[in-house]
């Protein structure tokens, strides 16, 4: 039996694809940078399972360089929640979507508004990196009534007695920070993102996903030697960056696909 009855629809299309043997991959997007929306759809013909696309936001407390200086470029060009949602409905991937941006957004708009405003802009799930799990009640059942996955964040410092509780929290996938500090490549992948993957998977049987610091496709089969999956955000963004436009993402993205799959 299909996964999907069961969950929402982030969470069954990445348990069907665990358990069918797959390592998942999940890239991140930063919506509202010129030529976003073609980024998108390479990164699912690519071999992502999932897209995650972030609304840039003034202050984005998670996010490194990278992902800081395309957000800038996006709202420099006019880019706001509405203009990044309204293009969603559009783009042809077949994999589910999640928005990454700040609680301040949803927060603005109203519990309520902001879940309904995602679930008619084909979004599936939401990661707020900056909402605490102890904070995080009300969000929560206001996204789960308007059928909002909300993705919970994990990270080393997250105390043993507090992990089982973050990961039932968790819908879609348990987002295992991978190390202390914002997002970007690093030379070589952190001892902590297999400890914190190893720690999620012992208390829950939902995908775990390593993201942040994953470099490349060597770091992301050896992040997936505990965990069921990695998230990709710097190493795509800076490719658009670097003007590789959507046929660079596309190639990024397979050559992680293919690495993962080789395993």
């Amino acid at each position: 039996m299909s996964s999907s009855s069961k969950f929402g629809r982030m969470e069954g299309f990445l348990r069907d694809r665990r358990d069918s043997g797959s390592k998942l991959l999940v890239a991140y997007i930063t919506g509202g940078y010129e030529g976003w929306e073609a980024a998108v759809e390479a990164a699912a013909a690519g071999g992502a399972d999932a897209i995650e696309i972030g609304i840039p936001f003034s202050d984005p407390v998670m996010d490194g360089p990278v992902i800081q200086k395309a957000s800038q470029a996006a709202l420099d060009a006019g880019a706001s929640p509405g203009s990044v949602l309204s293009a969603v409905p559009n783009l042809d991937t077949g994999v589910p979507h999640a928005v990454m941006t700040y609680y301040n957004l949803a927060h603005h708009a109203g519990h309520e508004r902001f879940a309904a405003t995602l679930a008619n802009s084909a979004i599936d799930a939401a990661i707020l990196p900056d909402l605490p799990l102890v904070e995080s009640g009300p969000w929560r059942e206001a996204a789960a009534v308007a059928g909002i996955e909300t993705i919970m964040l994990a990270a080393p410092t997250t105390p043993e007695e507090r992990l089982p509780e973050l990961c039932e929290a968790s819908k879609g996938f348990v987002y295992a920070v991978g190390l202390l500090g914002v997002t970007g490549e690093r030379a070589n992948l952190a001892s902590t993102a297999i400890e914190i993957a190893g720690r999620c998977k012992q208390v829950t049987d939902k995908p775990v996903l390593t993201g942040v610091g994953i470099g490349s496709p060597e770091q992301a089969v050896e992040a997936c030697s505990i965990a069921d999956g990695v998230i990709i955000g710097s190493a795509v963004v800076r490719r658009l960056l670097e003007g590789g436009g959507a046929e660079g993402v596309g190639e990024l993205v397979a050559s992680y696909r293919n690495a993962l799959d080789a395993g």
